[in-house]
């Protein structure tokens, strides 16, 4: 065997998110779930990815959309039952698909068992040490222990009302109060995340998605953010002890068959520290998020392709890109903004005009960058199909912790999580099945109606068809996948490479056409072509003559 099949899949694999309460709902109750997965499996087949990666379906208040697990190890009545996940990872499977789920390790639901029984054993009971409690600060404890503050807005503690009904302890949640913070020290922790792991694999899964990867250890003692050392990891995250876990964790996984892996949610901006995590003995992969905070300009993103690329390269670790997921404004959105950058803001351009049709041009441009690019990629729920943030969504529907804990100045993430569209010219777009009992959990834009599945397929100038060719392209090119880049000359706001085997990308970010490089032929592009000259905000993909072949 040569070059793809000679290497481990995840090396190569466009992987598919799925968000399960938006992806389809199989019983009729508003809310996505296993049964709509299976029912549309056909469409990641038809789509051409290689797996697909779900978000959590475990057990849980959904005080954060899921990822406030109550038990890791059965699945939500909301989504199904665990025979339903089982006969879903056998029909993957079948289809030629690899799966890949999430676990959410650095913290639990606060209506997990044992963080109950934590409240109700009192302070200093070994019930307690699984997780972060502490005395407060002030004459009465009535300040936090730290200066730590949540993801989601306000303090990173919640004061609790202790068995004799005063007020105690704090306890650390760096997400919602619903989310509290376990303590990666206690050895229960270690062992319980092990059998949980051990659990979906002999069920089958071929990896496992790390939420809040860097978070799981916290630096003893847990001083003031305040007083920080600059140029040392925050005290929350990226601490030495994590990779111990990690070691562990690729040494259970390497003992099951079948290439099984792990990739990282890491948002840690050193390179070098991020690489630690891709070593040969830690993670496979890693999502690559400076690709999906980059603007839409060349030099900005040939620097985060080549920082991407030359931090890869000593560990062994293949890239990964992605454009959007669950918790960033979907892409269309963002690119069609003045500012085209994503960063967590808190919701500061939420309000910021947007041009759709421009937005969607530079996807489409971005989307044959990124399945050119060597490594693998992600692609999000609805991409595919061009979708949008919604971000008119009233106040009252939307569910998103973030809004609650900024005080309703951040409008949180529901914006990319509304439910897809399938079909018919109105909502829900047979999200729900005929007769449903109730309409999707978030309303879905009646606009979307040329955005679906149906209307899209068949259409040579849709998005999704788009998509379709390229993913087609990209199995049937040695060349892509995992391997080298070659960066060529090329116009002020033009990026163009090429790849082993004779295929070039050239994508044009400048506000002019430009001429195209010498080719034999065209074998796709993102829009129709003038000649022989590459239009603004375009990306194609050409078969190349001389050196690069």
């Amino acid at each position: 065997m040569t070059g793809r099949e000679a290497r481990p899949w995840w090396r190569d694999a466009v992987v598919y998110q799925i968000y399960p309460r938006s992806f389809a709902d199989g019983n009729g109750d508003g809310v996505g779930d296993l049964a709509g997965i299976r029912r549309r499996l056909s469409h990641l087949v038809e789509l051409g990815v290689d797996a697909l990666w779900t978000s959590p379906w475990y057990v849980s208040p959904m005080a954060d959309g899921g990822y406030d697990v109550a038990d890791h190890r059965d699945v939500d009545p909301l989504f199904g039952t665990l025979e339903e996940a089982e006969a879903l990872i056998e029909e993957v499977h079948r289809a030629g698909l690899r799966i890949i789920v999430d676990l959410v390790p650095n913290h639990v639901s606060s209506r997990h068992p044992w963080f109950r029984a934590a409240l109700a054993a009192g302070p200093g009971s070994p019930e307690r040490g699984r997780f972060h409690f502490r005395a407060g600060r002030g004459a009465d404890g009535e300040l936090p222990p730290n200066d730590w503050t949540s993801y989601f807005g306000g303090p990173a503690w919640h004061r609790v009302t202790e068995p004799d009904g005063t007020e105690g302890e704090w306890y650390l949640h760096l997400f919602a109060p619903e989310q509290p913070d376990l303590d990666w020290e206690h050895p229960d922790v270690r062992a319980d995340f092990e059998h949980t792991l051990r659990f979906w694999l002999d069920r089958g899964v071929d990896g496992f998605r790390i939420d809040v990867t860097d978070a799981l250890v916290k630096e003893a003692g847990l001083p003031d953010r305040a007083d920080h050392r600059p140029g040392t990891p925050l005290p929350w995250a990226d601490q030495p002890g994590v990779h111990e876990i990690y070691r562990s964790w690729r040494r259970l996984t390497d003992s099951y068959p079948g290439e099984r892996m792990f990739v990282g949610e890491l948002w840690t901006p050193d390179p070098e520290r991020f690489a630690r995590y891709l070593r040969p003995d830690e993670l496979h992969t890693a999502f690559n998020f400076p690709f999906l905070k980059a603007p839409w300009d060349a030099e900005e993103l040939r620097g985060v392709i080549d920082g991407t690329l030359a931090a890869h390269a000593p560990v062994g670790a293949p890239a990964t890109w992605v454009l959007s997921n669950h918790d960033t404004t979907r892409h269309v959105t963002r690119y069609g903004r003045r500012d085209t950058a994503f960063a967590f803001d808190g919701g500061s351009r939420h309000a910021d005009p947007v041009d759709l049709r421009l937005g969607t041009r530079r996807a489409r441009a971005a989307a044959l960058l990124s399945l050119a690019l060597p490594g693998s990629a992600y692609v999000y729920q609805g991409e595919e199909l061009g979708l949008w943030e919604v971000e008119d969504l009233p106040a009252a529907v939307r569910q998103d912790p973030t809004l609650r804990q900024s005080g309703e100045s951040d409008p949180g993430r529901d914006g990319c999580r509304v439910p897809l569209p399938w079909s018919g010219s109105a909502p829900p777009f047979a999200f729900t099945p005929p007769g449903a009992a109730r309409p999707p959990w978030l309303p879905q834009p009646g606009e979307w109606k040329d955005l679906t599945v149906t209307a899209q397929t068949g259409d040579p100038s849709s998005v999704l068809e788009l998509y379709r060719t390229a993913l087609r392209l990209r199995r049937a090119e040695p060349g892509l996948g995992d391997g080298s880049l070659a960066w060529l000359p090329a116009a002020p706001g033009v990026l163009a490479f090429t790849r082993p085997g004779g295929l070039t990308c050239v994508v044009n970010l400048s506000a002019e056409p430009v001429a195209l490089p010498e080719h034999e032929a065209v074998l796709l592009s993102s829009a129709p072509l003038d000649g022989g000259l590459l239009p603004a905000d375009t990306a194609a993909w050409l078969r190349t003559t001389g050196p690069g072949r």
